[in-house]
């Protein structure tokens, strides 16, 4: 896109309040967990999708005011699809005068050879694509990994788990790789996936569809993304309130033993305790006469006396 289109979008108020609201929940992502700091190289994973070039132009277009300096290289990773387009991403960040890689992995011969025809892909795909991509990092001396997923993705993700794997865990928008050598950022974490589908239209990126995965039609995520889709119909709202909980977890109230020791909880019952609400009760009947009734009625007398 040239510098001249970029102005003639700005003028439009739809795109402007579009650009801003991205903007701002790429910001806030970034400030509320840290992601990017003074001196970081992050690579940004540049699929050749619309959430991975959004995520590009929006982290370039925050870089230039943001307080701290960093820098950004793009990184795609060729997976020897056939008919993959190779000249696509070269000749767009070429144009953009953006710093890049493009690594071959034959990952598509891979997955092909593995995965029975007509079985879900992508958890293969997944693997392989991550392996190399952390690999090449710790290379180019990267110190975070950029890769765009959106809320919407986080959600289904978390869905998807819980369903089918019986597990309650989504996509963090911050990650320490399992070894500790690298960290994992989704600047997108905040962003609807609508919103990114509209500024991909605006901005007019060169798209390039999967062909690996993208025409499986009945993946379990699709389902999935429908039932939320539903739900954010009838319900408007409820996609943010999802995202909201995955923000304020308390382990006292799930049942994950390894996360809250349940087994030790214990009484105490020393000092004076807090007034509860509407604590007062008095027994009107009773087969246990070892029960000392005026103690039920002195809470409600105790009250009555702060009343």
């Amino acid at each position: 896109m040239t510098s001249k289109t970029q102005t003639s979008l700005e003028s439009q108020p739809a795109f402007h309040k579009l650009h801003k609201r991205l903007r701002r929940n790429v910001g806030n992502a970034i400030v509320d967990y840290k992601m990017i700091e003074e001196g970081d190289t992050v690579m940004v994973c540049l699929s050749g999708g619309k959430d991975s070039f959004a995520m590009l132009d929006l982290l370039l277009t925050l870089k230039k005011a943001a307080p701290i300096n960093f820098s950004i290289v793009a990184v795609n990773m060729d997976q020897k699809q056939p008919g993959f387009p190779e000249e696509i991403l070269p000749n767009y960040l070429e144009a953009q005068d953006i710093p890049y890689y493009i690594i071959d992995k034959d990952t598509y011969s891979i997955v092909k050879a593995k995965v029975p025809e007509g079985k879900t892909t992508c958890a293969l795909c997944s693997r392989l694509r991550r392996g190399t991509l952390y690999a090449f990092a710790e290379e180019i001396g990267a110190t975070k990994i950029a890769l765009g997923h959106h809320k919407d993705d986080i959600i289904e993700t978390m869905f998807l788990n819980m369903f089918y794997g019986s597990n309650l865990k989504a996509m963090p928008p911050k990650l320490l790789s399992d070894d500790k050598r690298n960290i994992v950022i989704r600047p997108l974490a905040y962003c609807r996936e609508s919103d990114l589908i509209t500024f991909a239209d605006y901005k007019q990126f060169p798209i390039i569809p999967c062909n690996l995965c993208g025409s499986q039609e009945n993946l379990q995520r699709q389902n999935i993304k429908k039932m939320v889709q539903e739900w954010e119909t009838t319900f408007p709202g409820r996609t943010d309130n999802i995202f909201n909980s995955l923000q304020k977890v308390s382990p006292s109230q799930l049942a994950d033993r390894n996360l809250f020791d349940f087994e030790n909880l214990s009484l105490e019952r020393t000092g004076e305790r807090k007034e509860y609400n509407h604590d007062e009760a008095i027994v009107s009947s009773t087969n246990t006469p070892s029960l000392d009734t005026s103690t039920v009625r002195f809470v409600d007398a105790t009250r009555q006396k702060y009343l």
